[in-house]
């Protein structure tokens, strides 16, 4: 991801995830980086950002999607996403770390 927009560091939430693209006349899948962060100093929201890989796809422009959320959101997504990554695990026979 050269043309990367997104700054990737040791702190970053996800440097390599997968991701569906679609559009009404494609579907690609590629890598994507995904960063849950606030900012440093008088944060007023929860920011979840991620960026596809813009090397292969052809449809997109380089372009990096942001959500902003409350606490209150920001929890809640939190819980939701626990508790589908334990019904995943429990399909996959796995157990939580």
């Amino acid at each position: 991801m050269a043309d990367r927009l997104m700054r990737v560091t040791a702190y970053t939430t996800l440097e390599l995830a997968d991701v569906l693209v679609k559009g009404h006349d494609f579907e690609t899948e590629q890598y994507a980086v995904v960063d849950a962060t606030a900012d440093r100093k008088s944060p007023e929201h929860v920011k979840l950002q991620f960026e596809a890989d813009n090397m292969t796809e052809t449809h997109l422009p380089a372009h990096m999607e942001e959500l902003r959320f409350t606490p209150e959101q920001a929890r809640a997504l939190a819980a939701d996403l626990e508790e589908h990554a334990a019904r995943v695990e429990t399909a996959l026979g796995e157990s939580s770390a």
